[in-house]
């Protein structure tokens, strides 16, 4: 992309708003840097991060960066083997901080889906250790701590024993009564890091010792009394040693950096991205900017988007281009907002493929363009004599030159500034050229002629911006498919201008125009009336969402009742077959008691007593059920059909179904006398299941068993669990049937089957015996059980 594009379409205003986001100076120029990719990939993956740290601010996690700081310059030292200040070593210190912190924060907090930000971070490295250490030693730019070593601590407790020790001897000499002429104040002083007094020049023999300075006048002279001298030279040794090791301890701090270098770089780069990274989120959120779509085959379908620099209340614009059709020619008054829309395109465009979002709603779509053109403005220019039109022809010789079939071209006021008819015509070539070229193009203008154009040539589409005729103002709204009209005699009219000069306007006009102004008129009234129509649907569908949405509510009270009942069916259900199980174990008990004794007749009464048992069981079965007449319910994935009997869902009203409609999803009822419409998803089938005359399910079951149990069951393929029940069910139904064995079908298999069904059969009280089947019977893969 251009550098002129990018000012043109104000993308340099853009990117200086996006840099006040970041908090480092690295990341700052890498805003400044920014240009706008053709790389589709490339595009994705700066959408991408962009959208993971927008997710991140959403979730209330904030990035620790305050501490980054610009350590390249002194990274670079050390490599070199220069010695750091105590400055560059805490702006460090200051930068492995903030990696720590960034890196904890992320595992404890790390959110979903940011694949982009966890590589980032996970290379980032933790210098623990060394950060300490620098913050514990370096208490500013200025001050080494006296901890920083054991060397450094002792050498500053000497100097300040003898300074004390220097300062008592000076006070006590201008203390004492026999210098008090002498001196010109009473005051100890320092001058070329040494401790002096000042003396009177006329007693500068009086106090032996070395002058230091003289004050401005002469009359001052400051000496080193010859008792401290020695005392000051021994402190400025102290002070040289000072520094020599306050320097050994920044060279040892500086070989440590030197060492963790290329960890140190590739972390400084790691958080400079995270920064920059985050400053696009922020932007974005600031914007309510939207990750795009993209294509590649110079498709824009851009809803409802924001020029980001206008303040205040903006108008969105709906615009699409390189479907149907791949130029735009917009039509409209002075101040409508033609050229905004050209640059809300435009400068989406250059956004998009930057990686930053766009002020618009979801589900919009941007192509990735190898090149974006525009010829935007007044660029007249006196020094190079060049005319409005002049100047605009230039610009577009060089997009002519350079356009391709990928590419997006603006042009604004195309042909202006020459004489209409003229211009109109080499508007409409160069829109031409561009077609047959391929280039995806928006163009504004006011000429009569590039409507028609636009409206009877292939590939070309006419779009206007709305003006209020009777507020005399813009709306600024951009409507595609229509031209805009001028408005001239309208506005004029509104104005006052008197009827007859606009009469005779309209009678200078050529028949033609009057009829594109006709039918311009016609079709806005249509559009007009259309969208307040749509408007009456729109109310009118929200009220029946509304009706619907409580029917749907009311149909779920309905269901949870209807479960409510069920489950009371259900628990005394429950509560009837415990019964029947107790007084089942009874009954055999009681043939057990029968078999033991060999009489034909006190088992047969037995075994009476038995069936009556059984059918008062099921009887008291057949009531219980009973109760529960009609059960009304639906399977979600069960079709309606004509014919069948449904009810409404939360009317409370019954019906037939006459017939459905699979498109609109409703069907025609036959209600009492009425017919009506209903959605198909508000109806319930009923089903009516009746128990009157039935025989009880139980007793008809228990009665088979009685009467006829195989001496054999088959449990190959079933899990052991399966095959639990289902032995312990028919060892029951083979034992009240009064066979005296049975075979159990396991299979050889794993042995498991075996074994489990084996373990159970210990435990059943009615077994007598039990062995694996001979060869003739099955072998190992059959259990023989012989009753008591």
């Amino acid at each position: 992309m251009n550098n002129r594009v990018e000012t043109v379409l104000e993308f340099d205003k853009i990117k200086k708003i996006l840099s006040e986001y970041a908090l480092s100076p690295m990341a700052k120029q890498l805003i400044y840097d920014l240009e706008p990719s053709s790389d589709e990939l490339q595009v994705k993956k700066l959408q991408q991060e962009t959208s993971e740290g927008v997710n991140i601010l959403k979730s209330g996690i904030h990035m620790p960066l305050e501490g980054l700081r610009d350590i390249r310059n002194s990274l670079r030292l050390a490599k070199l083997g220069s010695v750091l200040s105590p400055k560059d070593l805490l702006d460090i210190a200051s930068t492995m901080r903030a990696s720590r912190l960034i890196k904890a924060l992320w595992s404890e907090k790390k959110p979903e889906h940011c694949s982009i930000l966890d590589e980032i971070i996970q290379g980032l490295h933790s210098f623990q250790s060394i950060e300490e250490k620098i913050e514990r030693a370096i208490l500013s730019e200025d001050e080494i701590a006296d901890s920083a070593s054991q060397k450094l601590t002792a050498i500053r407790r000497q100097k300040r024993v003898l300074t004390q020790r220097i300062r008592e001897k000076l006070e006590s000499i201008v203390n004492s009564p026999q210098y008090q002429k002498v001196l010109q104040e009473p005051i100890v002083t320092v001058r070329k890091d040494r401790y002096v007094i000042p003396v009177k020049l006329e007693f500068k023999g009086s106090i032996p010792g070395v002058v230091h300075d003289q004050s401005s006048s002469g009359s001052t002279l400051y000496i080193e009394p010859m008792p401290v001298l020695q005392m000051n030279n021994e402190l400025r040794q102290l002070e040289t040693e000072e520094k020599k090791e306050i320097e050994r301890i920044l060279r040892e701090f500086t070989l440590k950096i030197q060492e963790n270098h290329d960890f140190l770089s590739d972390t400084l780069n790691g958080l400079i991205n995270l920064d920059f990274i985050m400053a696009k989120a922020g932007y974005s959120v600031d914007i309510k900017g939207v990750e795009p779509l993209f294509n590649t085959r110079g498709y824009i379908n851009i809803i409802k988007g924001r020029h980001p620099l206008l303040k205040g209340k903006v108008v969105p614009i709906d615009i699409f281009l390189g479907d149907k059709f791949s130029i735009l020619v917009i039509t409209g008054p002075n101040t409508g907002g033609k050229t905004v829309s050209l640059k809300t395109v435009g400068l989406m465009a250059l956004m998009s493929q930057s990686g930053l979002h766009v002020p618009a709603e979801e589900g919009t779509q941007l192509a990735v363009f190898d090149e974006v053109f525009a010829d935007i403005g007044d660029e007249q220019s006196i020094e190079q004599s060049l005319s409005t039109f002049s100047s605009h022809l230039k610009n577009i010789k060089k997009i002519v030159e350079k356009a391709s079939n990928n590419c997006l071209v603006l042009l604004d006021e195309l042909g202006a500034g020459t004489d209409p008819t003229e211009g109109a015509a080499l508007a409409m070539a160069i829109l031409t050229y561009f077609y047959e070229k391929g280039s995806r193009v928006i163009a504004t203008t006011h000429y009569s002629e590039l409507k028609a154009f636009a409206y009877s040539t292939e590939g070309i589409e006419n779009a206007s911006v709305e003006f209020d005729v009777r507020t005399l103002s813009p709306t600024y709204r951009l409507t595609i498919g229509i031209p805009g009209k001028s408005n001239a005699f309208e506005i004029a009219q509104r104005l006052g201008l008197k009827q007859g000069i606009i009469d005779s306007a309209r009678g200078l006009l050529a028949a033609e125009n009057l009829k594109m102004e006709e039918l311009l008129r016609h079709i806005e009234q249509e559009k007009n009336k259309a969208e307040e129509e749509k408007e009456e649907l729109n109310s009118l569908r929200r009220q029946y969402l509304k009706k619907l949405e409580k029917l749907e509510e009311e149909r779920e009270k309905v269901r949870q009742q209807h479960e409510k009942i069920l489950e009371k069916a259900r628990e005394k259900a429950r509560t009837m077959l415990e019964k029947v199980e107790s007084e089942a174990e009874q009954i055999i008990a009681r043939l057990k008691e029968v078999d033991e004794k060999d009489t034909k007749q006190i088992r047969d009464k037995a075994i009476e007593t038995t069936r009556a048992w059984l059918r008062e069981a099921g009887k008291s079965l057949k009531g219980s059920e009973g109760q529960i007449l009609e059960t009304v319910h639906q399977k979600p994935d069960e079709p309606l059909k004509p014919g069948e009997k449904v009810k409404i869902a939360g009317l409370n009203q019954e019906g037939h179904i006459i017939s459905i409609d699979e498109v609109t999803k409703t069907a025609q009822l036959q209600v009492g006398i009425m017919k009506i419409n209903v959605p198909l998803k508000s109806l319930i089938k009923i089903f009516e299941e009746k128990f009157t005359g039935q025989r009880s399910r139980y007793t008809s079951i228990a009665m088979e068993k009685a009467r006829n149990v195989s001496n054999q069951i088959d449990l190959r393929g079933l899990t052991l669990d399966e095959a639990l029940l289902k032995v312990d069910k028919y060892l029951d139904d083979a034992y009240l049937a009064g066979m005296s064995s049975v075979y159990l079908i396991h299979g050889k298999g794993t042995g498991v089957l075996r074994q489990g069904i084996q373990d159970m059969l210990r435990k059943k009280s009615e077994v007598k015996h039990f062995r694996p089947g001979n060869m003739d019977e099955g072998g190992l893969g059959v259990t023989v059980v012989e009753f008591k």
